[in-house]
């Protein structure tokens, strides 16, 4: 009897054990592929999650890559939606054009975007945007409509690059701008580690940092002279939007800036994180891959 008790147990080990195996192969596999932006810009994409599931494409901000989501493309909790992500231009692997009227002109951010959404052949999307990311889905609303996506989500998002809006940090800014190596190296540290009321672990912030030193110094100048038409795009948009900041956010006023996007959208909602500052999908993980999975059903069920 207790060497069938033995047995069994091993079994259920050795079962687990697979399971586990399994699952974790299931969360390193990634589809990458590239597409061609309207405007000739190589834009590379990532594809991770369920296949068949709900199209959610995660659209990450100012110095960061796809990798910016890891929390989100490797929580178990979100494998069943299909995750795309995609390196920005002038961002991780993705053309880096060497004229600033690929980064100023903002119709070309939403071309980007909307060249993403056809080549992946994502069905009713929803739009998630951190920072910069939430101020091309702008533009994409204003050129495309909202009538192909589900929602949107923008978190720490850029609602207008005025100065009501957005923290003043000059020597960061002006740093970013250097054409000196060391000057525009601790700049990027320095715009970093703003990103967070809470630091990352060291490992998470030395690949953070590496990735932000592969964006383009052409787009890091020319990116606050981005054009963004928020009347056209947010104002006008009825699907359904919310809106996620961290209420320690020391790169963007959440207030300021929930008030401008409720005064252009009142079907806007909103949502403050108090423990988080700029980038809460990494600051307070777990709730935030719970406020997304909710959101997205929501906007999504029939």
């Amino acid at each position: 009897m207790r060497h069938s008790i033995v047995l069994i147990a091993l079994h259920r080990l050795a079962l687990l054990s697979l399971l586990l195996v399994v699952s974790t192969a299931s969360l390193a596999e990634t589809k990458d592929y590239t597409i061609t932006a309207p405007d000739g810009v190589t834009i590379a994409v990532q594809e991770s999650g369920d296949p068949d599931g709900q199209p959610v494409i995660l659209i990450h901000g100012l110095l960061g890559s796809h990798l910016s989501w890891e929390a989100q493309v490797r929580s178990p909790e979100l494998q069943g939606y299909r995750l795309i992500t995609y390196d920005l231009r002038g961002h991780g692997l993705s053309g880096k054009p060497g004229e600033a009227e690929a980064y100023t002109d903002g119709r070309r951010w939403a071309d980007e975007l909307a060249a993403v959404i056809s080549a992946s052949n994502a069905h009713n999307p929803v739009l998630v945007g951190w920072s910069l990311g939430a101020a091309v889905i702008t533009n994409y609303l204003a050129a495309y409509g909202d009538d192909r996506i589900a929602g949107a989500l923008y978190v720490g998002g850029v609602i207008e690059l005025q100065p009501d809006q957005i923290v003043a940090h000059p020597e960061v800014y002006q740093g970013l701008g250097s054409p000196d190596l060391r000057t525009h190296l601790d700049a990027e540290r320095a715009f970093l580690a703003l990103c967070f009321q809470t630091q990352p672990d060291a490992a998470t912030f030395q690949r953070l940092l590496a990735n932000a030193a592969l964006a383009s110094p052409t787009m890091q100048d020319a990116v606050p002279s981005m054009t963004i038409s928020i009347a056209e795009g947010l104002g006008a948009a009825r699907k359904p939007m919310l809106l996620l900041y961290g209420a320690q956010d020391a790169l963007v006023q959440p207030e300021p800036s929930v008030a401008r996007a409720e005064v252009l959208n009142s079907h806007i909602r909103s949502r403050m994180y108090s423990e988080s500052g700029h980038a809460p999908f990494l600051e307070e993980v777990d709730r935030f891959n719970r406020d997304l999975s909710v959101f997205v059903d929501e906007v999504t069920q029939p």
